[in-house]
């Protein structure tokens, strides 16, 4: 493994850590500090929104690995890839996963009403690109080199 095109990006899988502790912070928080949510009507459609955002994120998360495996390359950000993968969610997102655990987080904090879980998911979101995406990136640019970056230069980070 010398070789720095099959050195993985990370010895350490921040994506699960960081969203789970967003996650448990903000419901902690909430019982520590609880903050208002929005009254009546509006707020109930809020829970509405809050299941169709979790569900969608576990739809983008089913077929992100779906696409992967079809592909044969980890999910794993502790493991080299050993394609680049392009289609099905990468076609719109360079890190469907991510996106999709963000929403996951995001819908929960709609769900229960919860304002703190929107103020934790946006530090997992910063947290995972400096800990997580800026090393994958990299190992991404040393593994396939020009197809890498033409894929970057088409599709956004995020959305």
């Amino acid at each position: 493994m010398n070789d720095a095109k099959e050195t993985p990006p990370s010895r350490i899988a921040w994506p699960p850590l960081l969203y789970l502790t967003a996650a448990f912070a903000g419901i902690a928080l909430q019982y520590a500090l609880p903050l208002p949510w929005i009254p009546g009507p509006v707020g109930e459609m809020a829970l509405m929104l809050g299941l169709l955002l979790m569900a969608a994120a576990v739809f983008i998360d089913v077929r992100t690995f779906q696409e992967l495996r079809k592909h044969k390359t980890t999910i794993l950000p502790t493991r080299a890839a050993s394609h680049l993968v392009t289609g099905g969610p990468f076609s719109f997102s360079r890190n469907p996963i991510y996106l999709a655990n963000t929403m996951l987080v995001s819908g929960l904090g709609f769900a229960l009403g919860n304002a703190w879980l929107f103020a934790t998911a946006v530090l997992a979101v910063i947290a995972v690109g400096k800990l997580a995406i800026e090393p994958e990136e990299r190992h991404l640019s040393r593994k396939f080199g020009s197809a890498w970056h033409h894929y970057a230069k088409r599709v956004r980070r995020w959305i």
